[in-house]
């Protein structure tokens, strides 16, 4: 059975979100496990093999099931990667509390997105799935939106400093998760003198605060204090 196939008697249920839909479908026996459990079980895998390891063949084998039995709960593994996002973007719970500055409030909800990639590393790939917005990444939305209660910018602003931030913990995940660093070393750097004189100049004092920091507050306070000032 085809992974991207869905069950011929699911009807127009199959086009429904994943999240509006019942637990099991209506037909045929009772089921021997959860919608829950083949998640966990389909994230276990994404964590030890990748992404590309998740197949409805091979969740099913972990739980010691044939693959067509997954039909029953799911329609594809579009339904199943939805499920995997929501339920790992669940575990930047519990928020922090939007007591004190905003700014650092946001900063530490962007550190534990970062280390969720970190303990998700497939989450990269299935971050720019518009169907995986389920509950629990609507529930960080709105997270979001009240610890930025206090910015007197406009509601578009904020929603676009929210997708900003996003994009810089992706970029954070993807470069941690590439290998090596940027390096010149054996490059003829003679016919680029900028680069030669950029070299040359003495290293500025280590910054206190890491990159990931500096970034996500120019960046936040970039769009959302400066926003509010031209409101202003």
């Amino acid at each position: 059975m085809s992974d991207a196939s869905p069950r011929a008697d699911d009807g127009d249920s199959a086009r429904q979100p994943i999240w509006s839909r019942p637990e099991r479908g209506s037909r045929g026996p009772a089921p021997a496990h959860s919608r829950d459990a083949i998640v966990v079980a389909a994230i276990a895998l994404a964590d030890s093999e990748g992404l590309a390891a998740v197949s409805m063949r091979a969740v099913a084998g972990a739980l010691g099931t044939g693959a067509g039995s997954l039909y029953r709960y799911l329609s594809s593994r579009d339904d199943l990667l939805d499920l995997m996002t929501d339920r790992v973007v669940g575990e930047l719970r519990p928020y922090p509390e939007a007591e004190g500055d905003w700014l650092d409030s946001m900063l530490l909800l962007g550190r534990r997105q970062l280390a969720l990639h970190r303990t998700h590393p497939w989450l990269i790939e299935v971050s720019h799935r518009t169907s995986g917005i389920g509950p629990a990444s609507l529930a960080w939305f709105d997270n979001c939106i009240r610890i930025l209660e206090p910015v007197p910018a406009a509601v578009t602003a904020k929603f676009e400093a929210i997708a900003m931030m996003n994009g810089v913990v992706t970029l954070f995940a993807r470069s941690e998760a590439a290998s090596g660093a940027l390096s010149f070393a054996g490059a003829d750097l003679a016919a680029y003198p900028h680069l030669v004189a950029a070299f040359r100049q003495p290293s500025a004092p280590a910054p206190r605060t890491d990159l990931f920091e500096r970034s996500l507050r120019g960046l936040l306070g970039g769009l959302l204090i400066a926003e509010a000032s031209e409101a202003g």
